[in-house]
């Protein structure tokens, strides 16, 4: 099985999160809208958008073509892709937990793009800088730093030496929360260097999966679209005043 993901070429995204459960689990995959040539490219990923490739076409990206199965929603594909590579519990009671975990980086996820386009995505951020600078105010101080310490507070409750969310073993939210950290960083580094001494688990989890073989490799590579202005993670230096951080 060749997977075919389909997202926007020049962001990481939410297509991210898909791309580094593929990477962990060494499967092979096609990030298609970043290659060229008949059935590459945007104008593949448009094809299926348009629901010109198949009867119950995505709404948006990203999504992944399984054979002739077609799945979309970041969440949707992580909870598909997890019991095929050993990156989900075996039983229904932990799976569900597991995906209400997804679902819940996905609400912050949301949060975090709105903190550069509150108003409307139509619109550029220099459209909408006043609105930007209250939003990312209300984030760095009550919005972030409730996230943050939910999952720092499921980390910490675990037994010693069971290090990831849901105890010994590796998930794709584990993958997930490291690629939130890591854009958070990016987006915010003031604040989320101050955050780190709150949440020593949460910080601890995304070094060791940067050390990981696989992500450490991909992290390395030219698969891996550095951080910039156009992805939901942005760094805006005036959306982080110094006197926001404590």
């Amino acid at each position: 099985m060749i997977y075919e993901l389909y997202y926007w070429p020049t962001i990481q995204g939410r297509g991210e999160f898909v791309r580094l459960a593929l990477e962990e689990a060494a499967a092979a995959y096609r990030d298609v809208a970043r290659e060229s040539g008949r059935g590459a490219g945007v104008a593949s990923l448009v094809h299926f958008l348009q629901g010109r490739a198949t009867e119950r076409p995505p709404f948006a990206p990203p999504f992944l073509r399984a054979g002739r199965l077609i799945v979309g929603q970041t969440a949707n594909i992580l909870q598909f892709l997890g019991p095929r590579h050993a990156l989900a519990p075996k039983s229904q009671s932990a799976r569900l937990w597991l995906h209400e975990l997804q679902l819940t980086i996905a609400d912050l996820v949301a949060e975090v793009h709105d903190t550069h386009h509150p108003v409307a995505v139509s619109l550029y951020y220099e459209d909408q800088k006043k609105e930007a600078r209250r939003k990312a105010a209300d984030f760095l101080k009550n919005r972030m730093t409730k996230y943050l310490g939910y999952f720092e507070k499921i980390l910490a409750s675990k037994q010693r030496g069971n290090r990831y969310l849901l105890g010994a073993k590796l998930t794709y939210a584990d993958l997930s929360l490291f690629q939130i950290v890591a854009g958070l960083s990016y987006a915010f580094p003031n604040t989320m260097a101050s955050a780190a001494r709150k949440h020593r688990h949460l910080f601890a989890l995304h070094a060791r999966i940067q050390e990981r073989p696989r992500i450490a490799a991909y992290l390395e590579s030219a698969r891996r679209i550095p951080f910039n202005e156009d992805g939901i993670f942005r760094h805006y230096p005036e959306l982080e005043s110094p006197s926001r951080v404590k």
